[in-house]
């Protein structure tokens, strides 16, 4: 050997992979689960013959680690999105193998294999590759505590980083695994409502945890708690989940720090600080609605004089639209208000938002004197109808982005597009609270797009009685020719489309954002970096 090979065959090589875990629950999702395990044919390079979940390196030409995932879920067992479904995401990490002489950077996921009775093969649908000699079901438990399993490097820190449940007491383990679904399955509520939702599972979490508070694992737990809600909650809408669950651990951090405090009131402190946060989210709400009578005031009327009309046009579910819209109503000299809502199909929550502000009006203004509300529900097809002579274009924001702009319900950005054309002169808000923005870098990937259950659509479909539908979905199976259905609830309005951001510190501007997203990057990094 030469020297100058040496440095070299010395040389660490550094790779990103995916490590897939495929689990299956026999009896019903709330059933004990099974977990594959596939055992590695003497054909590939490293690991041979030892057990390991689907796993591959992350190519450049992959757009994410989770659609490398799906590669390679589909080059080595064949199974796709139709018998499959993404059920949750692994905290990454990195370590050296020095016998292949290589750094692994991990990142881990869990996928539930579908049964004949969610559309899916079950099993027989698994047909492995020449990289695999066989596969067997495994007690998720067993992998993690048997030694004796001859399987690649690390892989129980793979499997504990999407099953918990293992490394968590049977009360929390299920108190946070029921509190993701309840998470990941509201299609209903709101940011707001789902960042409340988010606290009070984080709180029965920590419930359960209440032995060794004073211990570095305890920290440690709870912090992975948290990052699990944020990413495996819901991840489209978890950039205000993110903000909340951030100045919880501030604060959790500041309690176990004190060291004159014993464990006992250690504890009461943080379950009180838990409480106050969830309490005091009323009181955000109320300065944003203020912030946004404020902006219709200095806006749209001028020297304090009575404004005859005011339309506002608006695509969203969002509870702090419509108590806003309400509140600042009530609070102006406004006479006649015209609400134009597009239905925003395939849930139909422009309906469920008209008929909500219908009411309220109806319990508030009724007998007040001088007030007169429309309501105009809009198909989505017809924004550019639906934008023609409008005041203000008003969206709510799931997520706020420094660099992608406003994430909000699909159609916001044809409802900008038309009203920017049609009414040049309207203006574009949002209405949001600053718990929204999100920060580059971050763990809430701005580049995720939500993509939802595609029998949504094909049910409106059905129930419009569209006598093609049996012709697509069958196209869905497969076969020479095949159909995708897309149901993506959310898309990007970029930040220069955007006249106004009222939120609770007032109307603010894009350097606000990006000075916020700045700093809540620090922080994140802060608390999950090390985990």
């Amino acid at each position: 050997m030469s020297p100058e090979e040496k440095p070299h065959q010395s040389h660490i090589e550094k790779r990103s992979v995916v490590s897939s875990f495929i689990f299956h629950f026999p009896k019903g999702a709330r059933e004990k689960p099974v977990v594959a395990l596939f055992k590695r044919s003497e054909k590939v390079r490293t690991y041979s013959h030892h057990l390991a979940p689907i796993s591959g390196s992350v190519s450049r030409s992959d757009s994410s680690v989770l659609e490398a995932a799906w590669r390679e879920l589909s080059e080595e067992t064949s199974l796709d999105q139709s018998s499959l479904t993404h059920w949750r995401t692994g905290k990454p990490f990195t370590f050296e193998d020095p016998s292949v002489n290589r750094e692994w950077t991990v990142h881990p996921f869990a996928f539930k294999l579908k049964d004949p009775s969610e559309g899916g093969s079950g099993e027989s649908a698994i047909k492995i590759d020449w990289e695999h000699e066989g596969w067997e079901w495994y007690d998720p438990y067993s992998v993690l505590k048997d030694e004796k399993l001859e399987t690649v490097p690390r892989l129980q820190d793979s499997l504990r980083r999407v099953w918990f449940e293992g490394d968590l007491s049977e009360r929390a383990g299920k108190a946070l695994s029921l509190g993701l679904e309840r998470i990941r399955n509201d299609h209903e509520s709101g940011a707001q409502e789902l960042t409340a939702i988010a606290l009070m599972v984080f709180r029965d979490f920590i419930v359960h945890t209440e032995d060794g508070i004073s211990s570095k694992e305890w920290w440690n737990t709870a912090r992975m708690a948290a990052w699990h809600i944020i990413k495996n909650g819901r991840e489209s809408m978890g950039a205000a989940t993110m903000n909340a669950l951030i100045s919880v651990l501030d604060e959790m951090e500041d309690i176990l720090k004190d060291e004159e405090t014993s464990s006992q009131h250690k504890w009461e402190r943080v379950l009180s600080m838990l409480d106050h946060h969830l309490t005091s989210r009323k009181s955000r709400a109320t300065q944003v609605k203020d912030a946004f009578a404020y902006y219709l005031r200095f806006r749209f009327l001028h020297h304090g004089e009575t404004l005859d009309k005011l339309t506002i046009l608006t695509v969203s579910a969002s509870s702090t639209i419509r108590d806003s819209i309400l509140d600042a109503y009530a609070s102006l000299d406004i006479r006649k208000l015209e609400l134009r809502i597009l239905e925003s199909r395939p849930l139909f929550e422009g309906t469920s938002i008209g008929s909500s502000l219908l009411s309220n009006y109806k319990s508030r203004f009724m007998d007040t004197p001088g007030k007169e509300l429309k309501v105009k529900i809009y198909t989505d097809a017809s924004a550019a109808l639906a934008a023609a002579d409008v005041d203000l274009l008003l969206l709510g924001a799931d997520r706020i982005s420094a660099t992608k702009g406003v994430s909000n319900k699909t159609g916001s950005l044809p409802a900008v597009l038309c009203t920017k054309h049609i009414s040049p002169n309207a203006q574009i808000a949002v209405l949001s609270d600053l718990e929204k923005i999100n920060c580059a870098g971050s763990m809430i990937d701005d580049d995720h797009h939500e993509d939802n259950d595609p029998m949504e659509v094909i049910s409106a479909w059905r129930n419009d009685g569209v006598k093609a539908v049996r012709v697509l979905e069958e196209g869905m199976k497969g076969g020479s020719s095949t159909v995708e259905v897309k149901n993506t609830y959310f898309e990007w309005v970029p930040l220069y489309f955007v006249d106004a951001f009222v939120s609770e510190e007032g109307v603010m501007d894009e350097s606000r954002i990006r000075e916020k997203s700045t700093e809540l990057g620090e922080t994140v990094n802060r608390f999950f970096n090390d985990l």
